[in-house]
């Protein structure tokens, strides 16, 4: 019988992996209130790869929507520059930089890159960045985060960053703050 009993408990500990820290609701929280805070956000990049931090941008974007409890959307308007959260450390940021180089360096031949054979959605001044779409696909083109007490919910090493993957130019990021 105890031999039954420990196989439940071990049974149960691999069901309960997951656990709500705080499954209450917020006090006070009423519904009707529903709010959509929009903003543009430029971003002057320098270099590429280049990761340039947002969260304080976005810190103050959610506090100024008014929106206690809710999400925001952090989205990229290009697709050669990405949105991700990551640790702000010199270090790991210069080793996440030689790792999308590595993965599509710049000085191998994409298809994208023939001015010769391409004919689809080219502008004037047209730049050769076949690497940077192919870089993107490992990359997201937004993030969604909770706010929660009127604050963006962030772990303690997570930082949200503009990707630049391209070259240095504006950038504008889309920034939605929804909730109550």
């Amino acid at each position: 019988m105890q031999t039954s009993r420990a196989a439940d408990t071990a049974r149960e500990r691999k069901q309960n992996r997951i656990a709500l820290v705080n499954g209450q609701s917020p006090s006070g929280l009423q519904t009707g209130q529903y709010r959509v805070y929009n903003q543009f956000v430029a971003v002057d990049t320098h270099d590429a790869p280049e990761l340039v931090d947002l969260t304080a941008t976005i810190r103050g974007i959610v506090a100024e929507s008014g929106v206690t409890h809710g999400h925001v959307v952090i989205s990229s308007t290009h697709t050669t520059a990405a949105i991700v959260i990551n640790e702000n450390e010199p270090l790991l940021m210069r080793d996440m930089e030689y790792f999308l180089d590595r993965i599509a360096p710049k000085d191998i031949y994409y298809g994208h890159n023939d001015f010769t054979i391409r004919t689809v959605n080219m502008h004037e001044g047209e730049c050769p960045n076949g690497h940077a779409h192919c870089q993107h696909l490992l990359l997201g083109t937004s993030e969604t985060m909770p706010v929660m007490d009127g604050r963006l919910v962030l772990g303690q090493w997570q930082s949200v960053f503009l990707v630049e993957l391209d070259e240095p130019k504006t950038r504008k990021v889309a920034v939605q703050v929804s909730g109550i």
